[in-house]
């Protein structure tokens, strides 16, 4: 069984804080299963967004696992805000998670 979206975007908040970057929600979606994406700002004016990594890449030994993909990296926050938009209108219950760290770390699972 999938763990929430409400549940594993408080275990991530919590995860980023304990890693020293600096995590805001943005935009809350459906408590129960609203897709996530995560901006990875790196505090030059660019930054990289991640997406809910397709089916495809998920395994059978983790079917239920949160992985994510880079969708845009190195870009303008311009743009990530321009693609995100997109997907509010595609799907209104989307999660939206900032974190900022200079490394650019995500601290994400990815496929």
């Amino acid at each position: 069984m999938r763990v929430t979206s409400a549940l594993w975007v408080g275990a991530y908040v919590r995860r980023c804080f304990r890693e020293g970057a600096t995590p805001a929600i943005v935009k809350r979606g459906a408590e129960e299963a609203g897709a996530i994406f995560v901006i990875a700002d790196r505090l030059t004016g660019n930054a990289d967004l991640y997406a809910p990594a397709p089916q495809s890449a998920f395994d059978e030994a983790h079917p239920s696992d949160r992985r994510f993909q880079l969708v845009a990296g190195d870009v303008s926050m311009a743009d990530i805000n321009a693609r995100l938009e997109r997907e509010k209108k595609f799907d209104p219950d989307i999660w939206i998670i900032a974190v900022e760290d200079r490394e650019g770390r995500a601290f994400l699972d990815l496929a």
